[in-house]
Parts: structure tokens; sequence; C-alpha cells
């Protein structure tokens, strides 16, 4: 069985919306693209590094499938892991594309990934994509938070959490800071949320 891991860029009040550039997701008048660049250090590079230097398979909603698209199949020196990789593309509006291993969902996604969890195979991780990742926490379908959590609040943006989340708890597994004051932590599905008293 396959995990579905999120790996995500978000700012302490949780907004992950554009955080490459200016242009990368400028949706509802968001004017803050690029937020991350400025604490993008060395140490956060190599952590980047060493997460997807593991065997994975992606999947994406159709818009970040798309940027990705646009960039990684004129570096292939610099993204052999993706490139390699197998790309799940969410979408019930592309159904092709000539970038090499990439299969569409369509039709109703949520079976179309619970078929792919079963199945043999690298882990499934998920960048961007923040519509599809609402649908996946509103289906419990997200083993593990792969989260680079950034000293900066924004006040407005798409959030990791946008629409929620079902009750569910998490083990945190590890965590770090990088020298720039990036938190890098990884959470892990652990069950139902318990509840106690202090009385």
């Amino acid at each position: 069985m396959r995990k579905i891991i999120v790996l995500s860029f978000i700012t302490l009040d949780g907004v992950m919306q554009g955080p490459g550039g200016p242009t990368e997701d400028p949706s509802g008048n968001f004017t803050y693209g690029g937020w991350t660049v400025p604490y993008f250090d060395d140490s956060l590079g190599k952590i980047m590094e060493e997460q997807m230097s593991r065997p994975f398979d992606l999947l994406l909603g159709r818009k970040t499938f798309q940027i990705f698209a646009s960039y990684w199949p004129h570096h292939e020196g610099e993204g052999a892991g993706i490139n390699k990789a197998t790309k799940y593309v969410a979408s019930n509006t592309l159904t092709t594309h000539e970038w090499s291993k990439s299969v569409f969902l369509n039709g109703n996604i949520v079976d179309e990934i619970k078929k792919l969890k079963q199945q043999d195979g690298p882990d499934l991780q998920v960048h961007g994509s923040g519509n599809l990742i609402q649908t996946l926490l509103k289906h419990d379908l997200i083993d593990e938070f792969w989260l680079k959590i950034f000293p900066v609040t924004l006040g407005t943006g798409k959030r990791l959490f946008d629409q929620g989340a079902i009750p569910a708890s998490y083990t945190l597994v590890e965590s770090q800071s990088s020298p720039s004051g990036v938190i890098i932590a990884t959470f892990k599905r652990a069950g139902e949320v318990k509840t106690g008293s202090f009385a």
C-alpha cells in the first residue's frame, strides 16, 4: 500500500499560495508570491534534496501539474526524480500531455486515488495542488505532512487547511530548523483525536 505525503511550504498563518514567485499563483489578487525566497538557504535546499532523493511518484492537481510541466522537462539534471516519477494528475479537463509518464485521473477522483493507494509502488508525493489537498483532507487520504513552516504571516491567500479538515491526530516524527528560521517538521497520521481534562 502506498502512502500519500503532502510536502508543503506554509507561512505561520497557514498560507501555501504562490511560494516560489510573483507569477506562480496570483489568483484572488494575491500579491505576495515568492514569499519563501528570502528564507531559502542551502540548509533547506539540502533537506529538500534528501526528501526528493527517495523513490516517489507524484499526485498533482491540474494547475500544479501545468506549472511543473512548463519547467521540469527542460531541467533534467536539476529534477531527475520529478522527471522519472509517474505523474498522476487529478483533472476532469486535462486528459493528455507530452510530458513522459503523465497519467490522468478522470471521473470520480476520490475513488481513483483510493485505488492508487492500494497499489504496490513508491509513495505518492503531493506538491502545491491546494484544491486537491482539500479533497484529500476531506476524505482522510493523507498519511504524512512534510511541512516547511516559514517565519512570516501574510493574512491572505490560500491556506493548507483552507476548507478545514476532519478531526485527526498526528505524531511529530522529525523536526529541525534552518539557519533562516524555517521549521521543517514531519507529521504522521496517528488515529482519532483524544480529549481529556485538567480538572
